[in-house]
C-alpha cells in the first residue's frame, strides 16, 4: 500500500486531532513554559495575520505559572497594551484549552532579552504593581462609563492648565457647590476628556455612595432620540436626574440640535436646584458653540468656564516623561527635548508618537538614534499654513463681523480699535514681524502706535477673560 495516497487524508486527522481540546489536554497537561507557549504561537499564527504575528508576538515568553495564572513576559509596556486590548481573548481561550487549571493571563514587561537560558529569568516590572491597574480595572465599567486610566495621578499639570487643574480639585472638594457647573474648552488633544473623568473617578472613590456619569453628547443625544421614537422620554428623564454627578463631554455637537437642547436645559435646571454637580467639554467658548441657545449659554456662565491652551516647552516635556515613566520605558534627555520642540500642540498626537517610538524600540531591541525619531516622525507633523497679512486681517474681521478695509483705516471707531489691536498683537505675538513693517502693513502707522496696541493688549489679556477666549478663538480659525 503507497502511504502517500492517504497522505492528506493523514495530514487532515491529525490538524483535526491537534486542534482537538482533548489532545491538547492530554499533551500540554504537564508541559514546560516554553512548550506551552510554543504551541500557543502556533494557534495563533492561525488566527492572525503574518505582520500582527511578527510586530506583537517577537520577544514574548512565558515568565512563570502561579496559581493557576500565566505570566505573559513581554519586551514594553506598548506591546503589554496591545495584546491585551487586541489578542487578550484569543490567547486566554488557547491556554484554557491547554489546561483547565489556567484560569488567568497576565503580563509582565521585561527590560532584558528573552534569556535562552532555562531557569535565567530575565529582570521583570509587574504590570500589576505599583501605579499600573490590575487587568480587570482596565474595563469601563457600564455603569458610568469612566475610563480607569484617567486620574489625577496621571494627569500633568502645567502653566497651561493649572488654573483647570485648580478648578478640578475645587470640585472634588466640594461638588455641586464650587464651581457648578464646571465648564472647560480647548481644542482637540488638550486634555479636556482627561480632566473631566479624572474628577469623575476620584468622586467615585472617595464618596462611594455619590452616583458619577460620564457620557459624550453624542450618546446623550442618540438616547434622547430613542426615547422619543419609543415614546419613554421618562423614563430618559429619570436616568439622568438619578446621577450626583453628570460628567458630558464634547457638547458642541448639540450645535442646532433644538429638541435636546430642551431636554439638556430641563435636566441642567434639575441638578443644578438639587446641588449635583454637573461638568461640561467642548472644544470651543459656549459663546462660540453655533445656534446654542442662549439661556443655555446664561446657565454655563454661572459657574466656571476655562479654558485650557495648547501646552507650553516645558509642560510637552514633563508629559513626555510622565508617559514614558509610567510605560517603564526611557528616552535620552536630548531625544525628549527634540520631541518636546517638534510636537507643539496636540497631546494625543504626542502620545501617538510616543507609542511609535516605544513599539519601533522594542522591535529593533535597541534604542533609537535622533535620526530615525526624526524619520518616524515626519508623517505626524502637519505643514504650517503659509498666511499672509491680508488672510489674519479677514479672519479678525470676519470674528468680529466688520468690513476688512476698516482695520487699516484711520478710525477711531470703538468696534474696530479692539480687532486692529489685536491684528497687531497677533502679527507681532504669533509671526514675528518687525513694528516698523506692522506699521506699514496696517496703513502706514507709525511703530509706537503698534507697540502700544501690542502693549494694551497684552495687559488686558491679564484681566479680561473674555479676551483670552477670543484670542484663543481666532489663533484656531487662523
Amino acid at each position: 500500500m503507497n502511504i502517500l495516497i492517504y497522505f492528506p487524508q493523514l495530514l487532515e486527522f491529525f490538524r483535526r486531532l491537534y486542534n482537538s481540546k482533548a489532545f491538547v489536554f492530554l499533551f500540554f497537561t504537564h508541559m514546560d513554559n516554553k512548550k506551552l507557549w510554543d504551541m500557543v504561537l502556533a494557534q495563533v499564527e492561525l488566527n492572525v495575520s503574518k505582520a500582527n504575528f511578527a510586530t506583537w508576538f517577537k520577544n514574548t515568553h512565558i515568565f512563570k505559572q502561579e496559581d493557576g495564572v500565566v505570566f505573559l513576559s513581554v519586551p514594553n509596556a506598548f506591546v503589554k497594551d496591545w495584546l491585551f486590548n487586541k489578542f487578550h481573548k484569543l490567547l486566554l481561550r488557547i491556554l484554557r484549552d491547554a489546561g483547565e487549571h489556567i484560569r488567568a493571563l497576565e503580563y509582565v514587561v521585561s527590560k532584558d532579552e528573552v534569556k535562552k537560558k532555562e531557569g535565567d529569568h530575565p529582570k521583570i516590572s509587574f504590570a500589576q504593581s505599583g501605579s499600573e491597574l490590575p487587568l480587570g480595572d482596565y474595563y469601563i465599567n457600564k455603569d458610568d462609563n469612566l475610563n480607569p486610566r484617567y486620574t489625577f495621578d496621571s494627569f500633568v499639570v502645567g502653566p497651561f492648565n493649572e488654573l483647570a487643574f485648580a478648578a478640578s480639585q475645587a470640585v472634588i472638594k466640594k461638588p455641586g457647590i464650587a464651581y457648578n457647573p464646571l465648564f472647560i474648552h480647548g481644542n482637540t488633544g488638550h486634555g479636556k476628556t482627561h480632566l473631566i473623568q479624572a474628577i469623575g473617578n476620584h468622586l467615585k472613590t472617595s464618596s462611594s455612595q455619590k452616583r458619577v456619569y460620564y457620557i459624550t453628547s453624542e450618546k446623550f443625544t442618540i438616547d434622547y432620540v430613542n426615547s422619543v421614537q419609543a415614546n419613554k422620554v421618562n423614563q430618559f428623564k429619570e436616568k439622568y436626574r438619578k446621577y450626583d454627578i453628570l460628567i458630558m463631554d464634547d457638547i458642541q455637537f448639540f450645535s442646532n440640535k433644538t429638541g435636546t437642547q430642551e431636554e439638556l436645559f430641563h435636566l441642567f435646571n434639575n441638578l443644578y436646584d438639587n446641588n449635583k454637580q454637573i461638568i461640561f467639554s467642548s472644544d470651543k467658548h459656549p459663546n462660540f458653540i453655533p445656534n446654542l441657545e442662549e439661556r443655555l449659554k446664561s446657565r454655563f456662565a454661572a459657574g466656571m468656564i476655562i479654558d485650557i491652551p495648547p501646552p507650553d516647552h516645558e509642560s510637552r516635556l514633563a508629559i513626555i516623561k510622565t508617559k514614558l515613566r509610567l510605560g517603564n520605558f526611557t528616552l535620552a534627555p536630548e531625544l525628549m527635548d527634540f520631541l518636546a520642540s517638534s510636537l507643539e500642540s496636540n497631546i494625543r498626537e504626542l502620545e501617538g508618537v510616543l507609542n511609535l517610538i516605544v513599539c519601533q524600540a522594542g522591535l529593533k531591541g535597541r534604542d533609537l538614534s535622533l535620526a530615525e525619531i526624526k524619520h518616524l516622525i515626519k508623517d505626524t507633523q502637519k505643514p504650517k499654513k503659509n498666511v499672509s497679512v491680508k488672510d489674519i486681517i479677514k479672519v479678525i474681521a470676519d470674528f468680529y463681523h466688520i468690513e476688512e478695509d476698516s482695520i487699516c483705516e484711520k478710525t477711531r471707531k470703538k468696534e474696530v480699535v479692539k480687532p486692529r489691536q489685536l491684528t497687531m498683537y497677533i502679527l507681532r505675538e504669533d509671526f514675528n514681524i518687525s513694528y516698523p513693517s506692522i506699521g506699514q502693513k496696517m496703513g502706514g502707522r507709525d511703530h509706537t502706535t503698534v507697540i502700544h496696541s501690542c502693549e494694551k493688549i497684552k495687559g488686558e489679556l491679564k484681566t479680561d477673560p473674555m479676551l483670552v477666549q477670543e484670542l484663543t478663538h481666532i489663533r484656531t480659525l487662523i
